[in-house]
């Protein structure tokens, strides 16, 4: 949590002790005195400062940092972050350092600010003596529905000039109060902080030493000492992971300590504080809702996603961090009462409905924002999850809702979202739980392009176009489209096509979200040109929408240290599939169309399947889906020698009036646009045999 100095100097260094499951700052109880306002304080005595670094002559960059100290002080009645540091304004767009801020939420308890002062030469300027911070109560994520109390101290250090030294010291509450006394977190320096001199510093009271792990780059900068575990950089190196390396890679350069003895542990402790707050009260009207359901709903599948839709639909999210809000969830009778609720909120209202009628079900930690490869390496730190939904087991197979979805996403067997690692809860602990890598089993991207040329090379077609659209991308725009009437969509969306180089005119425009297979499928039907190519002698060529591939890059790296490390990609599947209305003064025979291929390069597959019928049309699916995300560094090495030979050519079709091209082999049908449900499950994006059929 380190000041915002500005967006020309980052903070180098980050802490994070005790972070929540929503992305708010901290939150007690009741606010200490003074905790509304920057009490200005001496330094605490568990700092060690560093003696300032002399400035060489050739130092570059907009700053040299002569010192920064960096330190997380663990006690029994919870934890505080300090920063100090003195820097060395080398550039005039670096005087922008001395925009400061210090954000916290008061109800954690003061900030508390040591020095603001400028060194200019020999002389000294206390900037605090003639300057105070103002106050101010910024929710930045007010639009997301979030409120966590925050305040920040904002100051404009006047007068700073170049060559001149900039110094600052602050300290800051760390502590949750849910878990006051169980420290987590970790200190990172970061991959291209400035020149000068860094000290990352661990030190906590007499009792209160946590369990630490460094990153191997660490280890022989630790000293360890009775009371501390400090690292001192001069100068260090910018570093980078390894390229295209798996997520789990990128935790570099860090600290991590903790309190819990391991992941079950934290899930012990969590389900602790969650299951008092799914209890219903003997006159609860969840108690009713519950009775509605089972009585109205045969089956527990049915009655479960009722209970999920009831969540969805009637409890608008609302994340507020006030009050111990970060980790301890407001009760199911309370969200119900309020009808708003975050994450935790809607998740313990769900439980209790299930609960109710009958239904097994366990709340599991999950993270959005956080890539999960790795966990099992790092230390047991619940601020590595942010989000929490629920698992039901129902009729002996597992069942995943998120009460904070809309309601076109219903109970599925696999999480909306693919996640690696997560953490159920439960009262004796559950220990991390890795979840199965599989590849997309639908196209998270899917267009269908029906191109009627029939009229003839120089008429205009008459078009439709069909996106279907998965995951994250397709919740987007579902949000975004089912805020609208259907003439304000098709206004808007005409207003922007017709015109363009792809239409001409606009005629019907459709938008539906396909609940069974999750799909938002907008369909746009209108007419516009068809880019033949003219060839001369009366041949003509059209490269069709979607039909061609870009040349897979090569998986290589200069790094000695890194050419055993893995490679990796993110999970994805798409798939084109064009169809076209041949000329109807033409002969099929005059027809043909290049290249098919079937291959696969570093997990990646790619397909592309071509076929002419004699109802005079061609058809085309082109299809791209990861098979495997992860792949060693010697199957990469032996797919570089492939790379040359893989066809990244366009799907062109082709016309000759005095000629035919010649057949393919081994070709297979492909449905036109409007012979199969693209929407549906097992469209022919890939071959059968990768399909199942």
């Amino acid at each position: 949590m380190p000041i915002r100095l500005s967006s020309l100097l980052k903070p180098t260094v980050c802490a994070a002790c005790a972070l929540t499951l929503s992305p708010a700052l901290l939150a007690q109880d009741s606010e200490t005195p003074g905790a509304q306002e920057v009490l200005i304080k001496p330094e605490p005595s568990w700092v060690e400062r560093l003696e300032p670094l002399a400035v060489p002559e050739e130092a570059q960059g907009l700053v040299f940092v002569r010192r920064q100290e960096t330190t997380v002080r663990l006690q029994a009645d919870g934890s505080r972050f300090y920063q100090g540091q003195r820097v060395r304004i080398l550039q005039p767009q670096a005087l922008q350092v001395g925009n400061l801020g210090i954000a916290w939420n008061p109800a954690a308890g003061p900030a508390h600010v040591h020095a603001v002062r400028i060194h200019r030469g020999s002389r000294v300027i206390d900037v605090l003596e003639d300057t105070s911070f103002e106050i101010l109560r910024r929710e930045d994520q007010l639009e997301q529905a979030m409120l966590d109390g925050t305040l920040t101290a904002s100051l404009r250090v006047p007068d700073l000039r170049v060559g001149d030294d900039l110094e600052i010291a602050y300290s800051l509450p760390l502590h949750d109060p849910t878990l006051k006394e169980t420290s987590h977190g970790m200190l990172v320096l970061g991959d291209a902080p400035p020149n000068g001199q860094f000290r990352l510093q661990l030190s906590w009271d007499d009792g209160q030493e946590p369990t630490t792990k460094l990153t191997d780059d660490l280890e022989p900068v630790a000293k360890r000492g009775s009371n501390t575990l400090t690292l001192d950089f001069e100068n260090p190196s910018v570093i980078a992971p390894p390229r295209d390396a798996p997520p789990r890679y990128r935790f570099q350069r860090m600290l991590e300590f903790s309190d819990f003895a391991d992941w079950s542990a934290v899930s012990s402790r969590f389900h602790a504080i969650f299951e008092p707050t799914i209890a219903l009260a003997p006159d609860s009207p969840l108690r009713e809702e519950a009775a509605f359901i089972a009585a109205d709903h045969e089956g527990q599948l049915a009655q479960a996603q009722a209970a999920l839709t009831l969540v969805q639909q009637q409890v608008r999210y609302d994340y507020v961090g006030l009050n111990g809000g970060n980790f301890t969830p407001a009760s199911a009778d309370e969200t119900w009462e309020r009808r708003y609720g975050d994450c935790k909120g809607k998740t313990v209202m769900l439980l209790a409905l299930l609960r109710e009628l009958g239904i097994e079900a366990e709340a599991v930690l999950v993270a959005n924002t956080i890539a999960t490869d790795g966990h099992a390496d790092r230390l047991p730190n619940p601020a590595l999850f942010d989000h929490v939904l629920v698992r039901a087991r129902i009729e002996g197979k597992d069942y995943w809702m998120d009460g904070t979805l809309p309601a076109v996403i219903e109970a599925r067997p696999e999480p909306f979202l693919k996640y690696q690692s997560v953490l159920p809860l439960a009262a004796d602990g559950k220990p991390l739980e890795r979840l199965t890598d599989t590849p997309f089993d639908l196209p998270q991207s899917l267009t269908v392009y029906d191109i009627d040329a029939s009229e003839g090379f120089e008429a205009p077609g008459k078009l439709t176009q069909t996106s279907i659209t998965r995951g994250a991308a397709g919740l987007e725009q579902y949000y975004a489209f089912s805020a609208l009437t259907s003439d304000q969509l098709e206004a808007g969306l005409r207003n922007q096509l017709v015109g363009t180089p792809g239409w001409d005119t606009v005629e019907a425009i459709n938008y539906r979200y396909d609940r069974k297979t999750q799909a938002s499928v907008l369909t746009i039907s209108g007419t516009g040109p068809v880019d033949w190519e003219d060839d001369g002698d009366g041949r003509f060529g059209l490269t069709l929408p979607g039909g061609g591939f870009f040349p897979p890059s090569r998986r290589q790296r200069s790094e000695e240290a890194t050419k055993d490390v893995p490679y990796w990609q993110s999970p994805s599947y798409t798939c084109y599939a064009t169809t076209v209305r041949l000329p109807k003064d033409t002969q099929l025979g005059n027809w043909g169309f290049n290249t098919v291929f079937d291959t696969l390069l570093f997990g990646n597959l790619y397909y592309r399947m071509m076929e002419l019928r004699g109802d005079m049309s061609l058809r085309m699916v082109r299809g791209s889906r990861v098979e495997d995300a992860e792949i060693s560094a010697k199957r990469a090495q032996r797919d570089n020698g492939r790379v040359d030979n893989f066809d990244n050519s366009k799907a062109v079709l082709r016309y000759s009036p005095n000629g035919m091209d010649e057949g393919w082999g081994r070709l297979t049908p492909v449905p036109a646009a409007n012979e199969i449900d693209w929407v549906g499950a097992n469209v022919p994006c890939l071959p059968q045999d990768v399909l199942g059929g």
